[in-house]
C-alpha cells in the first residue's frame, strides 16, 4: 500500500502530557507506510477574526502544515468533558479566514488517553462534531477510548499490555486503509 504523510496534533500543551507519551508508543505500532510528523500549535495567539485581513506567520505556517499532510491524527486528552482550549483555538486558526478551511477533505482520526475510566470518549465526540463541520472525513470505527493508568507504558515507553498493543496496531492499520479509501475518492491536489 501507498505511504502517507500524517500530521498529528497533541491536544495538550503540557511537556509531560500523557497523550504525548502515548503518541510515541502508538507510533511504534504503526504500519511503516504511515509517516508521522507533529504539527505544533503552541505559538498561536488566541484566534480573532481581527487577524483575518493580515494573517500572522504562525497561523499561515499552521495552516500550511495541515494542508501539506495527507491525513491528520489528533491525539488529545479530555478537559471538562470536551477538548482542551488550545486545541480548539488551533482548529479555529486552521479553519479561517472564512472560505479557506485547511481541514476540508483531509482524512482525520481521533484518539486519546485519560486516567478516567471512559478515556476521552466525551471529548472525542465534541471533536468529531467540529471536524464534521469542517468537512474532514473521519475514521469513525474503530473508536479508541483508552484509560492511561500505572503500568500502561513499560520502561522503554512502549504499550505494556499485549492485548492493548494489538488493538492499537489494528487501529492504525485501519487508519491507513481509511486514508487510502478517502484519498481514492478525494485525491489531494485534484
Amino acid at each position: 500500500m501507498k505511504t502517507y504523510k500524517v500530521g498529528y496534533l497533541i491536544g495538550s500543551l503540557a511537556t509531560q502530557s500523557i497523550n504525548r507519551k502515548f503518541a510515541k508508543a502508538l507510533f511504534k505500532l504503526a504500519p511503516e507506510q504511515l509517516q508521522f510528523h507533529e504539527i505544533s500549535f503552541a505559538d498561536l495567539p488566541l484566534y480573532s477574526y481581527d487577524y483575518d485581513a493580515d494573517y500572522p506567520e504562525a497561523g499561515r505556517r499552521f495552516k500550511q502544515a495541515i494542508e501539506s499532510s495527507d491525513a491528520i491524527l489528533i491525539i488529545t486528552p479530555e478537559y471538562n468533558r470536551s477538548i482542551p482550549g488550545a486545541l480548539k483555538n488551533a482548529i479555529d486558526w486552521a479553519s479561517r479566514p472564512w472560505g479557506s478551511n485547511s481541514f476540508a477533505n483531509i482524512p482525520s482520526g481521533v484518539i486519546g488517553v485519560s486516567p478516567g475510566a471512559i478515556g476521552t470518549a466525551v471529548g472525542q465526540q465534541h471533536l468529531r462534531s467540529i471536524l464534521g463541520f469542517l468537512n474532514s472525513p473521519q475514521m469513525n470505527s474503530p473508536e479508541a477510548y483508552i484509560q492511561f493508568k500505572e503500568g500502561f507504558l513499560d520502561e522503554a515507553g512502549a504499550i505494556a499490555d499485549p492485548g492493548t498493543a494489538k488493538f492499537l496496531a489494528g487501529y492504525l492499520k485501519e487508519f491507513h486503509e481509511f486514508i487510502a479509501r478517502v484519498l481514492t475518492v478525494l485525491p489531494r491536489g485534484a
